[in-house]
C-alpha cells in the first residue's frame, strides 16, 4: 500500500518561500506520476504542479516563474519548491500519487502566507 506523508508547510509572508516535500512508502510501478495539489477554503481542489517518474512536469500557469517541482525517484519523494509566495497562495497542499495499482493521497499539509 502507497502511502504519501507530506511535510515543510507553515506559515510565512508574502515574499517567502517554503519547500514541500513528500515521501511515497511502499513500491510504485514503472511508471508513475507525483503531484501536488492545493484547497483553499470555498474553493475546489487544483493542480499545481505534477512529474513523472520520467521527469515530465505539468505546471499550473498561476504558480508558473514560482515553483519548482522535482523529484527523487530513488526515494519516491516529490518535492514543491514555492518562491514569491503571494496570499493567494494560502492552501492545505496535498500530494498525490498515480501509479498502474491506484491513486493516493497525503493528509495535507497547510500554507499560510501572510500580507
Amino acid at each position: 500500500q502507497v502511502q504519501p506523508v507530506e511535510s515543510g508547510g507553515g506559515l510565512v509572508q508574502t515574499g517567502g518561500s517554503l519547500r514541500l516535500s513528500c515521501a511515497a512508502s511502499g513500491s510504485l510501478s514503472s511508471f508513475n506520476v507525483m503531484g501536488w495539489y492545493r484547497q483553499a477554503p470555498g474553493k475546489q481542489r487544483e493542480l499545481v504542479a505534477s512529474i513523472t517518474n520520467g521527469g515530465i512536469r505539468n505546471i499550473a500557469d498561476f504558480v508558473k516563474g514560482r515553483f519548482t517541482i522535482s523529484r527523487d525517484n530513488a526515494e519516491n519523494t516529490v518535492y514543491l519548491q514555492m518562491n514569491s509566495l503571494k496570499p493567494e497562495d494560502t492552501a492545505i497542499y496535498y500530494c498525490k500519487v498515480v501509479d498502474a495499482r491506484g491513486i493516493y493521497w497525503g493528509q495535507g499539509t497547510q500554507v499560510t502566507v501572510s500580507s
